[in-house]
């Protein structure tokens, strides 16, 4: 059961710089072992900052961050990572030079549950069409595939994923949205930044709503699905 166990994620109190400038201002949010958890606001809002600031890519952060009980404030970013924290930036990060197998190849497996290519093959039959091709030649949505696949072959469990639906055609969106639910049928723990709320309200365990560098709501799927048009409304969107 999800309470007997320590939250996969839980984070109170987070402040966060960018130089002088004051990002987060009191972040707290918690997601539980198997959780698929959205966080949702405007642009600037603080959603990606706090993806960062959880990997430890930010200089200056102050709260508490857990991983499963352990704080991981006093962790670099690669043992962060070590810890089954897998990254999936905005701008995917992938590397451009090399082909898709060459890709799947490099990480570092950080526990023996890191699926192997064939598998992952099966879960992204484009990559496995592409797999001899230069990861620059990919589509948009095929590069997404690659950088959330190159995360799985790791091992890691949770999954800090930032907009893996932005700017993609609705085929792709759909693909995506059957990856998701095949990592939910496996457990996998997943922190989404995603601005499509009828994306997010299909997979989404719980949504928080995110102004200003601090929670300002928390919403289950059935009340976003509810009040939908009100919180697209709120987004700008």
């Amino acid at each position: 059961m999800r309470d007997a166990l320590p939250p996969a994620l839980h984070v109170r109190d987070l402040e966060a710089w960018y130089g002088e400038s004051h990002v987060l201002h009191g972040m707290t949010l918690r997601v539980e072992q198997g959780e698929v958890v959205t966080l949702v606001g405007r642009n600037g809002a603080g959603k990606t900052t706090t993806l960062r600031a959880i990997m430890g890519m930010l200089e200056k952060v102050k709260g508490a961050i857990d991983h499963e009980g352990k704080d991981l404030l006093a962790l670099r970013s690669n043992q962060i990572a070590r810890r089954g924290i897998g990254y999936c930036p905005e701008e995917r990060g992938i590397f451009a030079s090399l082909s898709v197998e060459e890709n799947l190849m490099l990480p570092v497996n950080v526990s023996a549950d890191g699926m192997e290519v064939a598998e992952l093959y099966t879960l992204f039959p484009n990559l496995a069409e592409r797999r001899h091709g230069q990861a620059n030649k990919l589509s948009g949505g095929e590069q997404q595939m690659l950088a959330i696949a190159r995360i799985l072959r790791t091992g890691a469990t949770l999954l800090l994923l930032d907009e893996p639906t932005e700017g993609l055609a609705p085929a792709i969106v759909q693909q995506i949205a059957r990856m998701f639910r095949l990592l939910r049928e496996r457990a996998y723990t997943i922190l989404l930044v995603e601005q499509n709320v009828r994306f997010a309200s299909k997979l989404a365990d719980r949504h928080y709503v995110v102004e200003h560098g601090k929670v300002i709501d928390m919403l289950s799927s059935d009340d976003l699905a509810i009040r939908r048009s009100h919180i697209e409304t709120y987004l700008g969107v």
